[in-house]
């Protein structure tokens, strides 16, 4: 089953660029919307290249994604999550920081047995390109 995306892609690659570019100065820098922009382009990049429903990635208050091959949730909380705050999901995603040292300094929340994501991560260099 292929993501719908909700975020044209040409869109979400220029707000992730703008964030990338800005970082380093604070991302503060980076108005709300281009923020949310880049979190959902990232966020269903994601789900795009790691097909499946096993993992719920959470990045409050712009989107979440289920993603991940293994068993499918359907109910209630799922058992295995992640979350993250917009700029600590975007480092994860542009190679910036590493996702267990995310965890172990508690900037994400993970839990369950297949919310280790860090085989999976990063998606872009910290310019914004795409990884293979």
């Amino acid at each position: 089953m292929s993501v719908k995306r909700k975020t044209d892609p040409a869109v979400g690659r220029q707000a992730l660029d703008v964030w990338c570019a800005a970082e380093p100065c604070g991302a503060a820098e980076v108005d709300r919307k281009t923020l949310a922009t880049a979190v959902r382009f990232t966020l269903e990049e994601f789900a795009a290249r790691n097909p499946g429903g096993s993992v719920e990635v959470r990045v409050p208050p712009f989107g979440v994604t289920q993603a991940v091959e293994g068993p499918r949730h359907t109910r209630g909380t799922p058992p295995n999550t992640v979350e993250a705050d917009p700029a600590t999901w975007l480092s994860l995603v542009t190679g910036k920081t590493d996702f267990a040292h995310a965890v172990e300094t508690h900037a994400v929340a993970a839990s369950g047995v297949r919310s280790y994501l860090g085989h999976l991560l990063p998606l872009f260099d910290t310019q914004g390109r795409a990884l293979a």
